[in-house]
C-alpha cells in the first residue's frame, strides 16, 4: 500500500453508558508503585471471628501444569463460577448467598477461574506440609512465593498468586495479605530480580500478512469458505480497530449496534450494552467507526487489491453469510456443526486470530513462528499507526488505553512506515 494511504484507527464515540458485570479488582500499591489485584475477604476487620466459624477448605480436582504456570479449570467447573474459599469466607459472616454471589460478581468471570486455579496450586502446597491453607502464616507464604521464582514464575505471575490467597485467606490482623509490610516488601524484591522483558520487534510480518490476505485462499470474497471468511473478517477487525479480544467478542449485530451507512461505506459498531471492558470507568461503552477503505470505482487494479483488505467489505459479507444460520446477536458465531451459529468464546476467537496469521503465512510459503498471540495484533496495529502519524492520544483512544504509558511500556514496537484503520492497512501496499 502507498505511504500515503490514509488509514485511521476508528475514533471512539460515546453513547449512554450501561452499568453491567465489572471487573472489580481493588489495587493496591505497593511502595514503588506496582499493583496488585485485590478484592474484599471475609475476617477483613475480624478474623478470629471466621476463623472459629470456618469451615474444612473443599477438595479440589487436580491442577493441569503447563509451561506458562497452571491453566485455570474448563468452563463448567467451579472456578469459573466463582472462588468457593472467598464463598465460604463470606458465608461465614452471615451474608446471604444471593449478597455473596453479588459480592463476588465483582471480578469477571475469567478473573475468578484464574485466581480459584491458582488458589488450588497453593491449596496443595500447604496440604504437603501440614498447613491450612486460609490462615497459614506470613512465612509460609512468603516460602510459597519464593518457591515460585525459583521455579522461574514470572513477576507477573507471582502477582496473580498473591492475588489469589489475598481473595481466599483471612489476612492479618483486619489486612489483606498483600497488605502485610513483608509481603509487600519481598513483592517489591521479586519485581527487581525478575525484571519485565517484552519483545521490541514484531512476531510477524504484518505486510506480509495483509498481502496474503488480499490474495488466494482468502480471495474472491464471494466464494471462499465460511471458515475462511470468518477468519479474515476477524483479523481485519482486530488490525483496522487495534481492540483486545474481549472487545472484539463483544460486538454484536443486533439492528442497535451494527449500523452500515445508505452508501453502505461506514460502519458502526457498538458492543453488548452488558460488556464491561478492562479501562474502566473511561470506556464503559463506545462506537467502533469503521470506513471502507479503498472502496470502487477503482482508479487502478492496485486500488482493487487493496479493497480486498476493506473490514467493512469483509464484515457485511460475513454478516450475510451468517445471518440465516446465526443463534445469537453476537457477531462472531460458529461456522462449524453442532455448534454452527452459536456464539464463540473470547478463548476460540483468540485461535480465529492466531489461525489467520499463521494460515497467510502458510499461504505466501513462510514458516509461521510458534507461539503466535492474538494479543499481538494491538501492538502491531498501534505501533505501525503511531509510525504513521497518528497521534498517541488516538492511538490510545483507539485501543482503549487509558494511559499512554500502557502502550509506551507494553506494546509500542519497533517498527518503520496515516488516521489508525487505513495507515495499519497500507502497510500491504509496500
Amino acid at each position: 500500500m502507498a505511504q500515503s494511504a490514509a488509514v485511521c484507527f476508528s475514533s471512539s464515540v460515546p453513547y449512554n453508558s450501561y452499568t453491567g458485570q465489572g471487573e472489580g479488582a481493588w489495587p493496591v500499591s505497593y511502595s514503588d508503585s506496582t499493583q496488585v489485584a485485590q478484592s474484599p475477604v471475609a475476617g477483613r476487620d475480624n478474623p478470629s471471628v471466621i476463623r472459629r466459624a470456618m469451615a474444612p477448605p473443599p477438595s479440589h480436582g487436580p491442577v493441569v501444569p503447563s509451561q506458562r504456570g497452571d491453566l485455570p479449570p474448563p468452563p463448567g467447573q467451579g472456578g469459573s463460577l466463582g472462588l468457593a474459599r472467598e464463598r465460604t469466607n463470606l458465608n461465614a459472616l452471615g451474608l446471604p448467598p444471593r449478597v455473596i454471589a453479588t459480592i463476588q460478581n465483582a471480578r469477571a468471570a475469567s478473573t475468578r477461574s484464574l485466581y480459584g486455579c491458582k488458589w488450588q496450586v497453593f491449596e496443595g502446597w500447604c496440604d504437603g506440609r501440614g498447613l491450612t491453607s486460609y490462615q497459614c502464616s506470613v512465612p509460609d507464604i512468603l516460602c510459597f512465593l519464593q518457591d515460585l521464582m525459583e521455579k522461574g514464575r514470572s513477576f507477573s505471575t507471582i502477582k496473580v498468586y498473591l492475588a489469589a490467597i489475598s481473595a481466599c485467606h483471612v489476612g492479618f490482623e483486619g489486612s489483606l495479605v498483600g497488605q502485610h509490610p513483608l509481603i509487600r516488601r519481598f513483592m517489591k524484591g521479586a519485581r527487581r530480580s525478575l525484571p519485565v522483558t517484552r519483545r521490541i520487534v514484531p512476531e510477524w510480518d504484518l505486510s506480509m500478512v495483509l498481502e496474503a490476505l488480499s490474495l488466494h485462499p482468502f480471495e474472491p470474497l464471494g466464494s471462499i469458505s465460511l471458515k475462511l471468511l470468518s477468519l479474515k473478517t476477524a483479523l481485519l477487525l482486530a488490525l483496522a480497530s487495534a481492540k483486545r479480544v474481549s472487545e472484539l467478542h463483544a460486538l454484536s449485530v443486533h439492528p442497535s449496534c451494527a449500523k452500515f451507512s445508505l452508501s453502505g461505506d461506514k460502519v458502526s459498531l457498538k458492543p453488548n450494552p452488558a460488556f464491561m471492558p478492562k479501562c474502566f470507568p473511561a470506556f464503559t461503552s463506545e462506537v467502533l467507526e469503521l470506513s471502507a477503505f479503498h472502496p470502487p470505482p477503482f482508479a487502478s487494479p492496485e486500488d482493487q487489491r487493496l479493497n480486498a483488505l476493506c473490514p467493512v467489505r469483509a464484515l457485511r459479507a460475513y454478516m450475510t453469510r451468517t445471518s440465516a444460520f446465526r443463534k445469537s446477536d453476537q457477531l462472531f458465531v460458529s461456522w462449524a456443526p453442532p455448534h454452527r451459529g452459536s456464539p464463540i468464546s473470547k478463548q476460540r476467537l483468540s485461535h480465529w486470530l492466531a489461525d489467520a496469521i499463521t494460515m497467510a503465512h502458510e499461504a505466501k510459503g513462510v514458516q509461521p513462528l510458534e507461539g503466535i498471540r492474538a494479543h499481538s495484533t494491538s501492538g502491531l496495529a498501534t505501533s505501525w499507526a503511531l509510525f504513521g502519524g497518528v497521534s498517541l492520544q488516538d492511538v490510545c483512544s483507539a485501543a482503549s488505553w487509558a494511559s499512554p504509558h500502557t502502550f509506551v511500556r507494553y506494546y509500542q514496537l519497533d517498527v518503520t512506515r496515516t488516521s489508525v484503520a487505513h495507515s495499519v492497512l497500507g502497510v500491504g501496499s509496500s
